[in-house]
């Protein structure tokens, strides 16, 4: 029996074929099924579903790891190299995403490291938004000569962007990221707010050094645009831990000032991120909160993570991954519907980041964060 297949009144559902874990875990491969997915038993209309009820919606695709910012919480060196050779074509991501919406995925995120590097960007965003099933294709960015991209963009079909932008201080921008450019990137974001449909979120890491400034920025900033701008709490990994302990700081620190000065809490929709977001009468835009160290954070988690080489995380601090790649090369949509059916019994009900184990994630370059 493939012990990846959930057992229900002793009837087996699904037998797929299961594709490898890298990790460095032996004991997991020796119970992974290498059954010809030919063979399956294929319900592509059922979504996805894990074992803890929470149905899966939501996928951020990483379309190269390769980032030219050097911020240090992610990359405190920088990223060493060039960018591999072997990133997932667009041929092969239309396989991904389209198997992915038959099994109930509603909005896909392109992520990277920075996925404004590749070249066939617009390509990729085109594939996503003509896809049957996919409501909203959104992306991550550092905004590197947004203004250049923001036409090709909109005309591809891009509904929403989330801009990193760590201050509002033109020297701590350039000293966290090594680009003097955050004048140009704010007339861009302005820009982009006149003269496209493109939904803005704009996502800061919340330091402990720069966390009140920040929100005062912020507060202004969201009074007379459609703007949310979002603090992330700082998550600690094996490349990042000494700057954790000095910066971390919790998003109560941000949350209590919100509620006590008239913000109002909203619930997430069924395919949104894990963001809270909060609004005052007095201002258009939004201020958000994502706090992976909160109670309960995990509870409606509906995202799924699949990497610039065709990997699939189940949880962005897991310590394996499973290569789905095949499946993509050979346009083989019912062997990666069975597939990502058979993850479900063992996608984790939440991370281990209260425990200092962030996974195989060593850096928040990798899959997007």
């Amino acid at each position: 029996m493939n012990p990846l297949a959930p057992i229900i009144g002793g009837a087996q559902l699904y037998s797929p074929a299961v594709p490898a874990v890298f990790d460095d875990d032996s004991s997991k491969l020796a119970v992974l099924s290498t059954q010809s997915s030919t063979q399956s038993f294929i319900k592509p209309a059922e979504p996805l579903t894990d074992s803890f009820s929470r149905q899966l919606t939501y996928l951020r695709l990483s379309i190269t790891d390769f980032c030219n910012f050097r911020c240090e919480y992610c990359l405190p060196n920088g990223y060493q190299g060039k960018p591999p050779q072997n990133e997932l074509s667009v041929t092969e991501i239309a396989t991904l995403v389209s198997g992915f919406a038959q099994v109930g995925t509603k909005k896909v995120r392109i992520t990277g490291g920075e996925p404004s590097i590749r070249r066939d960007v617009v390509d990729i965003i085109k594939v996503i938004k003509n896809t049957e099933g996919i409501e909203t294709v959104a992306m991550t960015s550092n905004g590197y000569k947004l203004g250049k991209h923001l036409a090709d963009w909109n005309s591809a079909g891009l509904n929403q962007i989330n801009i990193s932008m760590d201050s509002f201080d033109a020297g701590t921008f350039h000293k966290m990221t090594g680009f003097d450019m955050l004048p140009q990137l704010m007339t861009d974001m302005d820009k982009l707010l006149d003269t496209t449909d493109i939904e803005l979120k704009i996502n800061s890491i919340l330091m402990a050094e720069t966390a009140f400034e920040n929100l005062m920025n912020a507060i202004e900033y969201v009074k007379d645009r459609p703007v949310t701008y979002r603090f992330i709490e700082f998550m600690q990994t094996s490349d990042n831990s000494d700057l954790f302990f000095a910066q971390y700081a919790q998003s109560d620190l941000i949350t209590n000032y919100l509620i006590k000065h008239g913000w109002h809490a909203h619930d997430r929709g069924s395919a949104d991120g894990p963001a809270i977001e909060y609004s005052h009468p007095d201002y258009i835009g939004r201020i958000g909160m994502i706090a992976p160290y909160a109670t309960h954070f995990c509870d409606n988690c509906n995202r799924l993570r699949v990497s610039s080489q065709g990997k699939v995380h189940l949880c962005l601090f897991d310590d394996g991954n499973y290569d789905i790649r095949s499946y993509l090369q050979q346009n083989d949509i019912a062997g990666l519907i069975n597939t990502l059916h058979s993850f479900m019994p063992i996608k984790p009900e939440h991370h281990h980041l209260h425990e200092s184990n962030s996974g195989m994630m060593n850096n928040l370059s990798m899959i997007g964060g």
